[in-house]
């Protein structure tokens, strides 16, 4: 089994059709998925019924909700050399996962691969992205990791102990797992590279009421990560004055909703880079694995 892709999901049932579609569009016979089901009902029964004779697929369920519990869940029952995290609603354009299989054969150093969101309209997603290939450090690492295009070697991810259970979607630190996952890795030493070719597909939401809504939480999970990882005021500032001058702009634009948004986004910045845990070193146990770590990964 070469890649395990490991699906939290709660709420949505054809967004989570579309990506089974994209999956068997790959054209590979070697990709597990892993749905970790965090509904308190059987809307997905149908769905998976209807895949689960196409490709291995697991239907995990958990009352706990919280995106990286799911994930960690996941990425302890995974059998793939190769793991991937994708959102219930991504697409993956065609050829990604035969991208993927290349850079990680070509290269036995390297442990994680990412690449930037796509919008459905085309073009980039939300977010800011780099434009150049290479690796990843500490200052770059904030525009070149986003969880639904991570692709870790299993044996790695483990290692690491997966994600934060306490950051991310389910939590009040709403956002940045990704950023910490990769800086944790960086840091043991894992060889990680980002690539602006590989991307996939989700919804662009910047700007949009639902963004503004969540813009505090995700905001505090920035912030939080921005303190641990300890690095220099250089990189961590601009993540304050651009919500500043967004504010500003705004106000003199009679724009609410950006004004809304920015506010909130600095509001949860602050109370993030302010928390009194941002301070402490993060040590997570290595993950078990259910399936043994068993030729090439």
């Amino acid at each position: 089994m070469r890649f395990s892709l490991i699906v939290a999901t709660r709420g949505r049932v054809a967004e989570l059709d579309a990506l089974f579609t994209s999956l068997l569009a790959q054209g590979r016979a070697d990709f597990e998925v892993i749905v970790v089901d965090q509904n308190d009902d059987d809307r997905l029964a149908e769905t998976i019924t209807r895949y689960v004779q196409r490709f291995p697929l697991a239907w995990q369920r958990s009352t706990v909700l919280n995106a990286n519990h799911a994930r960690n869940l996941g990425l302890g029952l995974a059998r793939g050399g190769i793991v991937a995290f994708p959102d219930d609603d991504c697409v993956l354009p065609a050829g990604v996962l035969d991208a993927v299989d290349a850079a990680f054969s070509h290269d036995i150093r390297l442990q994680v691969l990412t690449g930037p969101a796509a919008s459905p309209e085309g073009g980039l997603g939300s977010g800011r992205w780099r434009q150049d290939a290479g690796g990843i450090t500490d200052e770059n690492v904030w525009t070149s990791v986003i969880e639904f295009n991570l692709f870790l070697r299993r044996g790695a991810a483990l290692a690491l102990g997966g994600f934060d259970e306490r950051l991310g979607p389910g939590t009040p630190l709403g956002s940045a797992e990704g950023n910490d996952l990769v800086l944790r890795a960086i840091r043991a030493g894992q060889k990680a590279v980002y690539d602006p070719d590989l991307r996939i597909i989700h919804p662009d939401k910047r700007l949009t009421p639902e963004a503004t809504r969540r813009a505090e939480v995700y905001g505090r999970g920035l912030g939080f990560v921005l303190r641990r990882h300890g690095v220099r005021a250089g990189v961590w500032l601009p993540y304050f004055i651009r919500p500043l001058g967004g504010i500003l702009l705004s106000l003199v634009k009679l724009n609410w909703l950006p004004a809304a948004y920015y506010f909130r986004t600095l509001r949860g910045r602050l109370a993030g880079f302010r928390h009194p845990e941002a301070a402490q070193p993060c040590r997570l146990a290595p993950l078990r694995p259910a399936h043994p770590l068993t030729g090439p990964l």
